[in-house]
């Protein structure tokens, strides 16, 4: 089935040149996965935040808006068990692949697996445990 196009090639160039811009931060794979094509800055857990294990974090930030309030990007974490605390942030983020138990702080366990999203909101406070290493995309406002 054709696409259906309004305005002029010129425009059409433009979407064209947005798309190709889009490719260069991250590609598709067969399983409709983000892979992003430039270097994570990896990092751990704050000492005082780690309850088990030995995860170790990837970031792919890609983007920044509003004097960078709105922070947007691919997260993943091998297995391990840390605090969770939000403050002022509130965070979406769905799961691309893993599985990640959270429990907030008084709370019942709940599962997340690939193809969920949730909301952290600003004052959760909990335990994230990373069962199976997880990929997520994000997005917080603070």
């Amino acid at each position: 089935m054709d696409s259906i196009r309004s305005g002029s090639s010129a425009g059409a160039a433009a979407t064209d040149s947005s798309s190709t811009q889009e490719r260069k931060n991250h590609v598709a794979s067969e399983d409709h996965r983000p892979r992003p094509l430039f270097a994570p800055s990896e990092s751990g857990p704050l000492p005082e935040r780690l309850i088990s294990g030995n995860p170790a974090f990837k970031t792919w930030a890609q983007d920044v808006a509003c004097g960078e309030t709105i922070k947007t990007g691919i997260w993943e974490a091998t297995p391990g068990e840390t605090r969770s605390i939000k403050g002022d942030t509130f965070e979406f983020c769905h799961i691309l692949s893993g599985i990640v138990e959270l429990t907030p702080e008084g709370g019942e366990p709940v599962v997340y697996r690939a193809g969920d999203s949730f909301v952290m909101k600003p004052g959760y406070v909990g335990v994230w445990k990373t069962i199976e290493t997880v990929r997520k995309i994000y997005v917080t406002v603070s």
